[in-house]
């Protein structure tokens, strides 16, 4: 008896080591920001009209260039303290203070006369129609589809037309 009682805690105690690597291996593969904790890559927006992009985490790095559209999306690269290394649809970027950054969501539309439609379906009524380069706020998005608002329209546009949401996110 007390040799399968030892085999037995044996089994168990082997299992639960695989379990703390598996778990130990998912939290790895998953990388996240060393001041936040937050995932990184990771989308957010400007908060600011105008926003500094700099070579790097200070103040007294070289100013490369200047954002200019207030609730454009982003997507935040790295972190070092108050700064964040961003870049845009494009893929320029650079190191913006915190300050300037907001955790709303919003997408860039990238399609030309996008329809919105009713529904997350193909062939359903359209909203409206939106132009390449809208900027929109992101709500609830499914593994398809997004339900997005812009100029007091709300609706759903296909994921795949959309920059600042991750293919592979889902929002509720």
């Amino acid at each position: 008896m007390i040799g399968f009682l030892k085999r037995q805690l044996a089994v168990a105690f082997c299992a639960a080591a695989v379990s703390i690597a598996l778990v130990g291996s998912t939290i790895a593969e998953q990388a996240r920001g060393p001041v936040t904790n937050l995932p990184i890559p990771r989308y957010v927006s400007l908060k600011a009209s105008k926003a500094n992009v700099r070579r790097g985490p200070s103040l007294s790095h070289r100013i490369d260039w200047v954002f200019t559209r207030r609730s454009m999306p982003l997507e935040i690269t790295a972190e070092h303290g108050h700064w964040r290394r961003v870049r845009d649809m494009e893929g320029a970027g650079g190191w913006i203070h915190y300050s300037l950054l907001s955790g709303v969501r919003t997408v860039i539309v990238e399609n030309d006369m996008q329809p919105l439609t009713v529904r997350p379906e193909a062939n359903t009524p359209a909203v409206a129609h939106l132009e390449l380069g809208v900027v929109a706020r992101l709500g609830e998005c499914d593994t398809d589809w997004c339900k997005i608002s812009s100029g007091g329209y709300k609706g759903w546009a296909p994921k795949a037309v959309l920059w600042g949401v991750a293919a592979d996110e889902i929002r509720e």
